[in-house]
C-alpha cells in the first residue's frame, strides 16, 4: 500500500499496556486523528512511525503506526454472545459440512423443543445442512457436528481471529502481530 497520498491509508496499530493488540479480529486500529489525538493527550506510548508526517504552523510529527496505551486495559473473560461472535468460534465453517456460503444459526435443541440461544446450544450452519436437520434435536436428524458448541474465552476467541489475518500489514506491525492459519482451539 503507498502511503504518499491519503492520510487516512495510514490506520495505527493499537496495543494495549503490555504490547499485546487489544484485538486480532476485528484487528485493533485507530485513525490518524484518534492516534495523533491520544499522542496530544499523552495517553499512548508512540511504538513505531511511518514516514507520513502532518505538519501545522507550530507543529511537526511523524504519524504513528504503533502505539501502546499507557494503562493496561483488562480483558473481559468472555466475550459477548452475537452472530458474528458464533461464526468466529465456528470459523466461519458450517459445522456439519466444509461450507463456508450461507452461514446461519443452528440450535441444537430446536426452539421448538425448548431450546434456547446460548454458546452451548448454537453452532454455524450453511442453510442446507440448517434446512436438512429441521426441527430436529441432533441425535433424530442423523447429523453429527464437527465441534460441539461451547462458550468461548476471549482469549480463544482472539486466537480464532488470528486464523484470519487482514487484507493489509504494515511492516511495523509485523513484531506485534503472529498470524497461524493452523490454530485449534
Amino acid at each position: 500500500m503507498n502511503f504518499a497520498g491519503n492520510l487516512d491509508q495510514c490506520p495505527t496499530l493499537v496495543l494495549n499496556a503490555d504490547f499485546r493488540p487489544l484485538s486480532h479480529f476485528p484487528l485493533s486500529l485507530w485513525s490518524w486523528q484518534d492516534s495523533v489525538k491520544s499522542v496530544i493527550l499523552d495517553k499512548v506510548n508512540i511504538v513505531s512511525n511511518y514516514d507520513r508526517e502532518i505538519r501545522s504552523p507550530n507543529f511537526t510529527m511523524k504519524l504513528p503506526s504503533v502505539i501502546s496505551l499507557k494503562t493496561y486495559i483488562k480483558p473481559n473473560e468472555y466475550p459477548i454472545f452475537s452472530r458474528f461472535n458464533v461464526f468466529l468460534r465456528d470459523r466461519f465453517t458450517c459445522q456439519y459440512c466444509p461450507s463456508q456460503k450461507d452461514l446461519t444459526f443452528d440450535h441444537l435443541i430446536p426452539r421448538s423443543k425448548g431450546g434456547e440461544t446460548t454458546w452451548t446450544n448454537i453452532l454455524t450452519a450453511c442453510s442446507a445442512c440448517n434446512v436438512k436437520k429441521g426441527g430436529k434435536i441432533l441425535k433424530v436428524s442423523g447429523m453429527t457436528p464437527r465441534n460441539m458448541p461451547k462458550r468461548p474465552t476471549v482469549a480463544e476467541l482472539d486466537k480464532c481471529g488470528r486464523s484470519f489475518p487482514p487484507n493489509f500489514l504494515h511492516e511495523s506491525w509485523n513484531d506485534f502481530l503472529y498470524w497461524d492459519t493452523q490454530l485449534d482451539i
